[in-house]
């Protein structure tokens, strides 16, 4: 009996001992700060920006003889290079800008005439656009339509055999619209494609030559597609949680 004791009293004593131990390890983890909200890169389409262009295009001309009627039509279609400057502001995810683009061109082309029997000649040599723009960004990826003013300047000329008979020149003025589609593909740059259509109507014009005066009335609208690169100047990208 008193073994018995005795030992009750050891294990009494060792649990003793060790309970502060045993305290300690159940003691609550110390509070550790959770690591902060990533931040999400957005691309940002606001600012100035210089470019260039390039592709074709093709203008459909149509001939009329003062006084007589339709002498024939032609589709004039070539190549384009050019630039574009503008500036774009960003406000949620609308963007919206203004941008002047000037281009060379050589959108040439000819019909025999159905009354004169001369060979109609039409190019496009130059033509500017100045537009209003309005977008949807999906962060680095921008739709937009665009419209505007266009100019642009023409050659005529009507031959024979060869031989330039009447020929002429203007500068004329009307409308466009379009639509692009442009991606940031990296810090300050993009790529994009684009679609425009000129108006340029009808305008009266005497070409004058060896063969005299003729009197013609040209009609012309122009459809081309554009590659565009462009660097914007500024920041790139804003940050938001």
């Amino acid at each position: 009996m008193k073994k018995k004791l005795l030992l009750a009293a050891v294990s009494l004593v060792a649990l003793s001992a060790a309970a502060p131990a045993l305290a300690a390890d159940l003691a609550a983890r110390p509070y550790t700060k959770a690591p902060p909200a990533a931040i999400a890169a957005v691309y940002d389409w606001s600012g100035f920006y210089i470019g260039l262009n390039g592709g074709g295009g093709s203008s459909n001309a149509k001939w009329d003889l003062v006084g007589f009627g339709r002498d024939g039509s032609h589709d004039a279609t070539g190549g384009t290079v050019g630039g574009q400057i503008g500036y774009r502001w960003q406000a949620g995810q609308w963007v919206f800008g203004v941008e002047g683009q000037g281009n060379w061109a050589d959108f040439s082309g000819s019909h025999v005439g159905a009354i004169s029997g001369l060979t109609n000649n039409t190019k496009i040599d130059a033509f500017g656009l100045i537009t209003g723009q309005v977008g949807y960004a999906w962060n680095n990826v921008l739709i937009y339509v665009k419209g505007g003013a266009a100019v642009a300047s023409t050659k005529y000329d009507a031959s024979f055999g060869g031989v330039s008979l009447a020929s002429g020149d203007d500068t004329r003025w009307g409308g466009t619209v379009g639509a692009g589609l442009e991606y940031g593909f990296a810090p300050n740059w993009s790529v994009g494609v684009e679609y425009d259509h000129i108006f340029l109507g009808g305008s009266d014009k005497n070409l004058t030559g060896a063969g005299g005066v003729l009197a013609v009335n040209v009609k012309q609208d122009v459809d081309m597609g554009l590659v565009r690169l462009n660097y914007k100047f500024g920041g790139p990208m804003l940050g938001r949680y």
